[in-house]
Parts: C-alpha cells; structure tokens; sequence
C-alpha cells in the first residue's frame, strides 16, 4: 500500500512543478476550467483497481510577511510572487481508494490548517495527498518542506529556506537569501538582472541532474559541480577542464569563479547528476 501512495505521488508532482499563474476573474469560467486542469488535472493513475477522486479548495487570508507551509508525506509545494496584499492557497485534494465512496470519504476528512503552518490532516494515514499552488506577495518569507513532492518558487524576494526528499526544485526570478535542498530529485535555476539581489543563493541534490541559466554580464561568485556526472555549460566563464580533456580520466568536475566582478555568492550542486549552464539575454 505504501509502495502504491509512493508512486502515484510522484505521477502528481509533475504538476507542482509547472505552476498556472489563476486569474481573479471568476467570470471567465472556460480559462478557469484549463487553470484547474493544469494545477489538479491529468490522468493521474492510481492503479487498475483504485478509484481515484479530486477536490481543488482555495481560501485566502492578509499577508503576515512570512509563510511556512508543510506538504506533509505526500504533495509538492509551489509558491509564486505577485504584487498583491494577501495570500491565496489553491489546495489539490486528491485520495484513491476501491470504490469512489471509499475515495470520497477519505477526501472529506482531509483538513486543510492555515494557522501558522499551511498543512492537511487526517485521520488516515495512507492514500491521499495534498498539493499547494500559492500566490503571495513577493516581499514574502518562505519555510517549505515536502516528502514526496516537489517545491516551485517564483518571483520572491525574501529569506528562502526549503528542503524536499523524494521531488524536483524549479526556482526562478528570486532575490534575498535562498538556502535549499532535495535528495533524490533535479534542480533547474534560472537567474534573472545582471546581479543577485539579497545574501545569495545555496542549493544541493544529491541524486539529480542541475540545469542552471545564467544572463548574459550577470555579476556574482559562482560555485557549481558534480561528482559522478557530466559537466556542459555554454557560458564561458563557467566551464571547467576536467582530466577527460586532457587524455586522462576525472569524474569529479567543480567550478568556481567569480564573473563580470564577482558578487553574491551562487551555489547550486550535486552529487550523482550532470550539470548543465545555458546563458539567455537580459531584455
């Protein structure tokens, strides 16, 4: 049983991971269907003998600054920015079980808290998750944690700390001081301005691949590397000659540099993954 939760929760993190910005017009009902689609939707499946059941629930409350939210055992977070005054909480209710009524029932007793910590219990402990797609001020301080999940942040600026075990990172457009970690998942980085705006950047896996953008005549002190993996980056700058260059053989492969004058320092890594730089032009 815990097997089959396991792996129909890594089928749901796929959506966490391409957050849908959700309109405010309640009016335009046709793009609020494809919105919900996108966030709660697919064909997730939970086996051939599970039924599986989905209920999205929303509530907003006034910004505090700050935001911890708990995925719990099952449920990837995503958390984007915006020029808005309070907090709104999209919560992908999903449970599987061997009649509809059973799945339905175990929906029902899933409570979504938005105390102090956004959280969902229950009284069961098994076949169900919760995922959360977040809109809240961009000035806002993030605690994030997941089991099997991923965590997307987007267009933050503020002190960023999370931590996934089974579950990809996708982070982009931030500023502040982000620290984070995943172990068995890829991470994908894209920087945005010409420099890092805050204490900087620190984010390792362990098992999984780094897919990092850096524009072009962006300012900081970077530190990227793996040990058992391959190493391709497109900025010059970021490259690093390994023993393979030179006839010989190395598996680990770091860089360290400062570019365009140094500035924060960015640290993304791994351990077991290949590493992979592309560069894009600032507009």
């Amino acid at each position: 049983m815990k097997a089959l939760s396991y792996a129909v929760t890594l089928l749901f993190a796929f959506y966490i991971l391409n957050p849908v910005v959700i309109g405010q017009d309640q009016e335009h009902k046709a793009s609020a269907k494809h919105k919900e689609y996108s966030f709660c939707g697919g064909d997730s499946w939970p086996g051939a003998d599970k039924v599986l059941v989905k209920d999205v629930r929303e509530s907003t409350f006034a910004a505090s600054g700050s935001l911890n939210v708990d995925g719990g055992r099952n449920g990837g977070v995503s958390v984007k920015g915006e020029n808005r005054s309070d907090v709104l909480v999209r919560a992908c209710v999903q449970a599987w079980g061997s009649t509809e009524a059973e799945a339905k029932a175990i929906v029902s007793g899933i409570r979504i808290e938005t105390g102090s910590t956004i959280k969902a219990e229950s009284s069961s402990d098994e076949n169900w998750s919760v995922s959360y797609q977040i809109s809240a001020p961009r000035n806002t301080n993030l605690s994030l944690t997941a089991h099997n999940g991923g965590i997307s942040i987007k267009s933050v600026d503020g002190n960023i700390d999370f931590t996934t075990t089974n579950g990809g990172v996708n982070l982009g457009d931030l500023s502040g001081s982000v620290k984070g970690r995943t172990t068995n998942g890829g991470v994908t980085v894209s920087l945005t301005g010409n420099s890092w705006r805050g204490s900087g950047m620190e984010v390792v896996t362990t098992n999984g691949g780094v897919n990092l953008t850096v524009p072009d005549g962006y300012a900081a002190q970077f530190e990227t590397g793996t040990t058992n993996g391959g190493f391709k980056s497109d900025v010059a700058a970021l490259t690093v000659q390994t023993e393979d260059d030179k006839g010989g053989w190395q598996r680990s492969k770091r860089v360290v540099a400062s570019m365009n004058g140094g500035g924060a320092p960015i640290k993304v890594v791994t351990t077991n993954g290949g590493i992979r730089i592309g560069s894009n032009t600032n507009e």
